[in-house]
């Protein structure tokens, strides 16, 4: 009986796949050649260096092309790619080999050819050190292989081995994978389908040779999230800059927190001219030393108004009035004018106090105007009743730079943390810019003084004041004394002399010892108005 050819060359695949190949020791550049047409003998050999030396020995049949096409960058996990490279492409026999950017293609004609090359990122290490050394054996061929066999060699015995054949994404094994009793790895696979893939996978204790695998982000959403070492390095730079900038705003706070030693004050200019510290008004004082505005400061403010003879004040049997007696001019401030306003609009003359404290009276222009004054003399770089200064609005802006530029990378070049970075770094510009103290160095330096000057107002004796400056001191002196919580000692070291300096702006029968009273009544007038539309103070410098 005549046997059929295919069942002849069935016979002759299944002995060729268990009949062993030619040691790569004793063979180590020249594979054994196909016994079958359309077949493939393959020869891997790992260099110390980690690189992969891989020679292929390819049948053609007659008359037939084969073609292979082998990308070099292949996905990997957590949104990465393989990228292998390669290089010293000889074939030897009828075709062609060339390298594309990241695609090695491969045109053999019939007969049998034999094609080298080099690649390098085929190993890989985990945590444990433990080393793997990945490679498609076979793979993109536009025809069937009737049989691959491949042989691999390495510096050290391999501890494990693993190959997979069939579509990309399948586990089926290899018909054939294992470890040799003199340590070679060899592996087998009978028809593999024309478009699938063979690869193998060997495990090499640690230290083999050294790790090459390079990994880069793939080309997709998740990937232009990937952490690189740009990216990394990126991080730990913004860390550090958090570090500093966060010790430097703890810093900044802690000085601010401390007013330090009060400076000594002189009452009086060198021209006999009662003189406040850097020009500040008793309205300011509050604002300045707590960062806090508060309704004494309107009370101090409508104070120093009636000594410097803007307004008059006259006792009745229901109570304190406040005249008209001056009209708001150029030498009031912004904030003097709207405080003018506050106790007497356009059509009234006069107003007491009892009228004052139960007025519902909108203090917010008087505020803003009050704030304006600090950051204009420069006490303050913002207002203290706003939260962010330049460095917070120029972080929110940096926030939607640092959207617009995730947004950027993610679709483009990758990198997309850099921009998530700018975002955080805008969002604590924000922060720091809410906890920066508003007061500069000369507000904090202004508050020493304050400070001195209520030392000096409650310390201060009449007797050593000259008869003559007693009146003036006295007067000038009483808002101060009331913004700075001394209105007591103050007037009672004027009211124990023997003759008291006059009230000028006062009805002369009112006694010295009442304006002390006054200027009680005065404050609590505005406390009271206070309630009916609450004042909106200025919030902590901090």
């Amino acid at each position: 009986m005549t046997a059929r050819p295919g069942v002849l060359a069935g016979v002759a695949a299944l002995l060729l796949a268990f009949t062993p190949a030619a040691s790569a020791q004793d063979q180590p550049d020249q594979p054994p050649l196909p016994g079958l047409p359309q077949s493939a003998e393959i020869q891997l050999k790992l260099q110390r260096d980690g690189s992969l030396s891989v020679a292929e020995a390819i049948s053609v049949p007659n008359g037939a092309t084969m073609n292979r096409r082998v990308p070099l960058k292949t996905p990997a996990a957590h949104h990465r790619d393989r990228v292998y490279r390669l290089r010293d492409v000889v074939l030897e026999g009828s075709g062609s080999a060339q390298l594309d950017g990241d695609v090695f293609t491969a045109h053999l004609t019939e007969g049998t050819s034999i094609l080298r090359y080099t690649v390098d990122g085929a190993v890989s290490a985990d945590e444990g050190g433990v080393e793997h050394v990945t490679w498609p054996l076979a793979g993109g061929w536009d025809t069937e292989l009737k049989l691959v066999r491949a042989s691999f060699a390495a510096p050290r015995i391999p501890t494990a081995v693993d190959c997979v054949a069939g579509p990309d994404g399948s586990g089926t094994h290899c018909g054939a994978a294992q470890i040799d009793h003199a340590g070679l790895t060899r592996f087998s696979q009978q028809n593999l389908p024309a478009g699938q893939r063979m690869s193998a996978t060997v495990e090499l204790p640690p230290g083999t040779v050294p790790a090459n695998a390079k990994l880069v982000p793939s080309a997709t959403i998740g990937g232009a999230f990937v952490r690189t070492p740009p990216v990394i390095a990126a991080w730990w730079g913004f860390a550090a800059v958090l570090v500093v900038a966060a010790v430097l705003v703890w810093l900044t706070r802690r000085r601010d927190a401390r007013p330090g030693e009060p400076l000594p004050v002189e009452l009086l200019s060198p021209d006999g001219e009662f003189a406040s510290p850097d020009g500040v008004l008793p309205g300011h004082v509050a604002t300045v030393t707590t960062g806090r505005a508060s309704p004494v400061d309107l009370a101090a403010t409508v104070l120093d108004l009636v000594v410097r003879n803007y307004l008059w004040v006259s006792a009745e049997d229901t109570g304190w009035r406040l005249t008209r007696r001056n009209p708001a001019d150029e030498h009031l401030t912004v904030f003097e004018r709207a405080v003018f306003a506050v106790v007497l609009p356009d059509g009234e003359d006069s107003v007491t106090l009892a009228e004052l404290r139960r007025r519902r009276i909108d203090i917010g222009q008087v505020r803003d105007a009050l704030h304006a004054d600090v950051v204009r003399n420069g006490w303050f770089s913002q207002p203290p009743s706003r939260r962010l200064g330049r460095l917070g609005r120029a972080g929110i802006r940096v926030v939607f730079y640092g959207l617009f530029l995730t947004v950027l990378l993610a679709f483009t070049v990758g990198y997309a943390q850099l921009g998530v970075i700018v975002m955080l770094a805008g969002a604590a510009a924000v922060v720091a810019s809410a906890l920066l103290p508003a007061r500069r160095s000369s507000g904090r330096l202004l508050r020493r003084r304050l400070c001195g000057l209520g030392e000096r107002l409650a310390l201060t004796t009449a007797k050593s004041l000259a008869k003559p400056e007693r009146e003036l001191v006295f007067s000038r002196g009483l808002p101060y004394a009331l913004a700075l919580g001394e209105l007591g000692a103050w007037t009672s070291i004027f009211a124990e002399l023997k003759h008291p300096p006059p009230l000028y702006w006062c009805e002369a029968e009112v006694p010295i010892g009442r304006a002390g009273e006054f200027a009680a009544a005065l404050a609590g007038a505005f406390a009271a108005a206070r309630r009916g539309r609450l004042f909106t103070d200025a919030g902590s410098t901090g």
